[in-house]
């Protein structure tokens, strides 16, 4: 048979690649193309998926999906809202006096010696296929214990020939709450815990004597030791015993650390060679969740997928007024989970990343500085909007403001700017008013945030709209916005406080004010140079004093810092969690809390106390008034911004809006396949006039050879 040419052979190679239905350069496997499958990216790899360890952002992105707390967060209402999830309903709460006796619900704070949360779990519930609970014909556990030998050919997690699963009960509870304490994990909210959960701290120092005496790595079984803040009652339910009154504890168990393990998954990973194998929980979770994690290859892709055993979960079907309008009901009602996998692909860089998912090969995708200005344009009021050719792929943009704060805080324990007295409030007040937050959210921010107006962000309890909720000593209300007031009105404070014009009515030296941090590097000089320059425009000069981590802490914890930046993160929606870092008991100096400023004021330290314990309704909301007014007039802190999280997602991704508390939100989302591939197609196809231009070069070299070649055999053979 006479060979094809080569450019013929190209030619047929194109026909043949325009006709397999997608894009040539999909970096999926083409059998993924129509599947309800949710792709994405992660940047680097999850370092514990051990739900007793794991307290990273990149990290719950999968703990999240595939552990069950008792409780979640309802995916749509604002502020946010706990719900029960494996729980029959929220926990019945019990206080109790130092007797033992049961108190009434309004009993007082300091009569509560002890609190009791009972929780009851759905009947039913089961855990995902895993190895760990599986069993052979006699009902034993298959690979408990499990010979080398057979460990010896096993070499993947799916080599686990055998899976099998069980109901959940309470006791697999209670089991994780002793994980808590257990030595070999050091959980990162043991200590926490410890101050709170009755006997976990004893029991931590019980298991690290028991753990002492056993091999390294041995089994340590936690049956055998029973703990006294958490009980089983039933098959079903189960109590935990704090000390006081902590209303707060009840965020906690919508977190992963208080989901369930079942104690014959530790026994199977603890057995000898397993961890060798990377056989552990850190790495192969194993949970009740919509998801399991199917594939663990950090270095390439993680794989979420549906898990068959999942119990009845169905999609909200309310939510906040307007999420009708905005398609966020579509599903109401519908069986949960609305996908069947999830694909996190490696991908180190933003410019690849990006680069896919304009592609549609992501279906989401972050906001990178490198790619804002593609991305996002900012109106002439200064709110972002989608650039035209993001409005042209059928893009669309999420924004929520986070349930975070970031202020530059006063040390009320300086001798110059510190303190209740009339002179450094009013410089503390001149400064709030000089630095312009607005300004700075547009040049450092890319428009990422909001100026904070004090110290409880959007989506906490507590936090006032409009009018009534601006910051008077900083802004003034103004045809229906807040507006900041004017640095005349700032230089007129500093002129009260003895410094007109930023110099010493007395002497005539120029206010000097420190700044310290430990910021370095070409960004971080920007940044500090624009602090310097709003506050030199009050006539004061401003140092910064930058130094190493530790110094910095170091000048913290002794009160030796001026000025600072700080910011907070919630750990769970309560205003509590934000105030907590003005209470005078907390501060950073002698105590080492988590009051930077050292700020004290009795009446707002009385108020917190008040406002903690008490149930959300008008009677707190007018307690937290008043600690937010009273720490508006002190001005320990710089309310500075609240920052705003930015999210791209495609068209064909459905039930997008932004929950920053809930930690298992994937089994709401939904994609449209025949949507993604028809944008694919769109934008990507491919341009064969390169291949059909080198194949007609091939031809001009490649056919006159051909003709002589043909023409020399002939003459070869006449003349033979």
């Amino acid at each position: 048979m006479r060979p094809w040419p080569v450019p013929v052979f190209l030619l047929i190679l194109a026909a043949l690649l325009a006709a397999c239905g997608g894009p040539a350069n999909n970096p999926h496997p083409a059998g993924q193309a129509g599947g309800r499958i949710l792709f994405s990216a992660f940047e680097s790899r999850p370092k514990h998926l051990d739900p007793a360890r794991s307290y990273s952002e990149n990290e719950v992105v999968f703990t999240g999906q595939i552990y069950e707390p008792p409780l979640q967060y309802h995916y749509l209402k604002r502020p946010y809202e706990l719900e029960p999830l494996t729980a029959e309903s929220m926990p019945k709460v019990t206080y109790h006096g130092a007797d033992g006796g049961v108190l009434p619900d309004n009993a007082a704070t300091e009569a509560i010696a002890f609190t009791t949360y009972e929780i009851r779990i759905k009947p039913s519930i089961r855990y995902q296929p895993h190895p760990a609970l599986a069993t052979d014909a006699a009902g034993k556990p298959r690979y408990f214990p499990i010979s080398p030998r057979e460990l010896v050919d096993i070499d993947d997690f799916q080599d686990f020939t055998a899976t099998g699963s069980r109901e959940l009960t309470a006791e697999d509870y209670v089991y994780q709450i002793k994980r808590l304490a257990n030595p070999r994990l050091n959980s990162p909210i043991f200590g926490l815990m410890g101050e709170y959960i009755v006997g976990l701290r004893e029991y931590g120092k019980q298991l690290e004597k028991e753990a002492a005496a056993l091999p390294k790595d041995a089994y340590l079984d936690l049956d055998r030791y029973p703990l006294e803040g958490a009980r089983v009652v039933d098959r079903y339910t189960y109590r935990i015993r704090i000390r006081g009154k902590y209303p707060q504890f009840v965020y906690w168990l919508a977190m992963p650390f208080f989901a369930p393990v079942p104690a014959e998954a530790e026994r199977f990973y603890t057995q000898p060679g397993m961890s060798e194998k990377n056989f552990t929980l850190d790495w192969q979770p194993v949970g009740t969740g919509p998801f399991y994690l199917a594939v663990n290859d950090p270095n390439r892709q993680m794989v979420l997928r549906r898990n068959p055993n999942y119990h009845p979960d169905a999609y909200p079907t309310g939510g906040d007024p307007g999420d009708a309008d905005e398609g966020l009901l579509a599903d109401a009602g519908k069986p949960l989970p609305l996908l069947d996998e999830a694909v996190y692909v490696l991908e180190k860089e933003d410019i690849p990343y990006w680069t896919k998912f304009l592609q549609g090969y992501y279906d989401t995708s972050g906001i990178s500085s490198d790619t804002f200005d593609q991305a996002i344009r900012l109106g002439p009021d200064g709110q972002p909007d989608l650039t035209p050719d993001m409005g042209e792929r059928g893009i669309e943009l999420s924004t929520a403001v986070r349930t975070s704060l970031w202020y530059v805080g006063f040390n009320m324990l300086d001798p110059d700017i510190g303190g209740t007295g009339e002179r450094a409030r009013l410089i503390r007040q001149a400064v709030s008013i000089a630095l312009n937050y607005e300004q700075f959210i547009s040049i450092f921010l890319n428009g990422r945030g909001i100026p904070a107006q004090g110290p409880l962000p959007p989506g906490i309890y507590g936090y006032r709209e409009g009018e009534a909720g601006i910051n008077p000593a900083v802004y003034r209300w103004e045809n229906n916005r807040p507006v900041r007031r004017g640095l005349d009105e700032a230089k007129a404070l500093l002129a009260r406080a003895g410094y007109p014009n930023g110099r010493d009515a007395a002497t005539g030296k120029p206010l000097t004010l420190y700044f310290d941090t430990m910021a370095s590097g070409p960004d971080a000089k920007s940044r500090l140079d624009w602090y310097r320059k709003q506050i030199g425009a009050l006539g004061v000069q401003l140092i910064i004093r930058d130094t190493d981590y530790n110094r910095f802490q170091d000048k913290m914890l002794k009160g030796n810092a001026q000025i600072f930046e700080w910011g907070w993160n919630a750990d769970y929606p309560d205003p509590e969690n934000f105030l907590f870092l003005l209470y005078g008991p907390n501060r950073k100096v002698e105590k080492n809390g988590e009051n930077a400023a050292n700020y004290a004021n009795p009446e707002f330290d009385r108020l917190f106390l008040q406002m903690k314990d008490m149930p959300n309704g008008p009677a707190r909301q007018a307690v937290i008034d008043r600690m937010v007014e009273i720490v508006r007039h002190d001005a320990p802190w710089v309310f500075a911004f609240y920052q705003k999280s930015f999210g791209l997602r495609h068209g064909w991704v459905k039930n997008g809006k932004p929950n920053l508390m809930a930690n298992n939100t994937l089994k709401y989302r939904r994609v449209e396949p025949a949507a993604r591939h028809a944008y694919q197609a769109r934008w990507n196809r491919p341009v064969w006039w390169p291949l059909a231009l080198m194949a007609a070069a091939l031809a001009a070299l490649v056919v006159p050879a051909t003709l002589a070649y043909r023409r020399h055999l002939r003459a070869t053979a006449r003349g033979a």
